[in-house]
């Protein structure tokens, strides 16, 4: 069975029309050191072979293991809702409205999902929407060079790993200084950022809970960045806005964070969503859309793109960011989870996924040898320090059908015998119960 449409007859027509001999002479100018020999594929098989092929791959992923681990993306429950309505033709097809007002449909449901994000973090202002939680950070971090003229930035380093490499990549070549204060306790240290903070500083960086699942309030913190006339910026894990201070009660300037837990599972990685939102005064330095309502001639409500600072248009180099779309579908499962759950929804949400982390915290507690760490209040994420090496005991613990945290010493130094553990509304107190059962009998 040939995968290639075209027939020979095709390609040779096609070769005619642009002057080429063959389809090796299309690539002559590429070195032959460079050029792959051989892609040393199989024999083509039917579609009924490949299928099975594929599902015999797919068989090897331990997709049923009960699952524990969290580190900044979470096993939550999405109703089926979500599901049927972001999956209706009208909105599964469409990539991104380049002709805005000819899609009042995408329109307004961006509209509400910023509505609900600005709601979510107490802020004024939210975008359509970023690639993910760190980009959402990076962009959050060039708003504050951008609006103070400063290039010194200071970060917690209770942010999650991947978004501090993130930060350090993309600005790799931007002659930013980057100072990273310690987490003490748990927690962000008041000492550690007073020390560096100063009048070149450009924005201070934080994220709550932090990857450790410690929760802080940064008020104080907030308040002197603003004295010397900083930013400061929050990376949020959206359910635990439901019981937790927002971002706009601390005084945040910029909220940013990672949408999965609302309504998008974890699909092996993606696609994810990032969300943003800033005070009015920062508006104009946002990346990417921000969509806004109005009137039109008739006096018939309508939505358009307010703002659409985008690099194909006309600011060119003067655009905010090279972003150049917006994750339209996640933000309409996220707006759809969002607009099912309601404020008391979200609230008994975020209640459930503290009180059974508290549960596990207990249960775990008992096991001899076993030390849960309660320097600081959590969400529904904590930290325990185990007897043995954090990385075989997790591989042990699949074997027993449990995925059952994030090994620690994979992203800090000295701490190979900590684990990460993530409990959410899914699991259950039998589920929890036997964890310990089960890490009891491997340790």
């Amino acid at each position: 069975m040939n995968y290639v449409a075209h027939t020979k007859e095709d390609i040779q027509q096609m070769l005619s029309a642009i002057g080429a001999k063959s389809i090796e002479e299309l690539f002559k100018d590429i070195p032959a050191s460079l050029r792959a020999k051989s892609f040393n594929l199989p024999p083509a098989k039917s579609e009924f072979a490949v299928t099975q092929a594929l599902s015999r791959l797919a068989d090897k992923n331990a997709t049923g293991l009960v699952n524990f681990v969290g580190a900044g993306f979470y096993d939550h429950f999405i109703p089926a809702a979500v599901d049927a309505l972001s999956s209706r033709s009208e909105f599964y097809t469409a990539y991104t409205p380049y002709q805005p007002e000819c899609s009042q449909g995408w329109l307004q449901a961006i509209y509400e999902y910023q509505s609900l994000i600005c709601e979510l973090t107490g802020l004024d202002v939210s975008n359509a929407s970023l690639y993910d939680g760190g980009t959402a950070l990076f962009e959050a971090m060039m708003m504050a060079l951008r609006h103070t003229g400063r290039n010194k930035v200071i970060l917690d380093s209770g942010i999650n790993l991947i978004y501090r490499t993130m930060l350090y990549t993309y600005s790799s070549n931007l002659s930013i200084e980057f100072v990273e204060i310690p987490v003490v306790h748990g927690q962000s240290s008041r000492e550690e950022l007073y020390k560096y903070l100063d009048e070149r500083t450009a924005a201070v960086i934080f994220q709550n809970p932090n990857f450790f699942g410690a929760v802080d309030d940064h008020s104080d913190m907030v308040e002197k960045v603003h004295q010397c006339g900083a930013l400061a910026i929050a990376s949020v894990y959206p359910v635990s806005l439901g019981i937790l201070k927002t971002p706009g009660e601390m005084g945040f300037d910029i909220a940013t964070g990672e949408g999965q837990s609302l309504g998008i599972p974890l699909s092996f990685g993606g696609p994810y969503l990032g969300f943003m939102a800033a005070r009015t005064a920062l508006a104009r330095q946002m990346p990417g859309r921000i969509v806004g309502a109005t009137v039109d001639s008739d006096g018939k409500r309508g939505f358009v793109l307010t703002l659409q600072t985008r690099e194909q248009h006309i600011r060119r180099e003067k655009a905010t960011s090279n972003i150049c779309s917006n994750e339209a579908l996640c933000a309409l499962r996220a707006a759809i989870f969002v607009s099912l759950l309601g404020r008391q929804g979200l609230i008994e949400l975020a209640e459930h996924n503290y009180q059974k982390a508290e549960f596990a915290k207990e249960t775990l507690s008992r096991i001899p040898g076993v030390q849960v760490k309660r320097s600081s209040p959590t969400f529904n994420e904590f930290t325990i320090l185990l007897p043995r090496h954090a990385n075989e005991v997790v591989h042990r613990m699949i074997e027993k059908g449990f995925a059952c945290g994030f090994p620690l010493g994979r992203f800090y130094k000295g701490m190979d015998n900590y684990l990460l553990i993530a409990v959410t509304e899914k699991r259950t107190k039998e589920e929890i119960r036997r964890l310990a059962d089960s890490l009891e009998a491997v340790l």
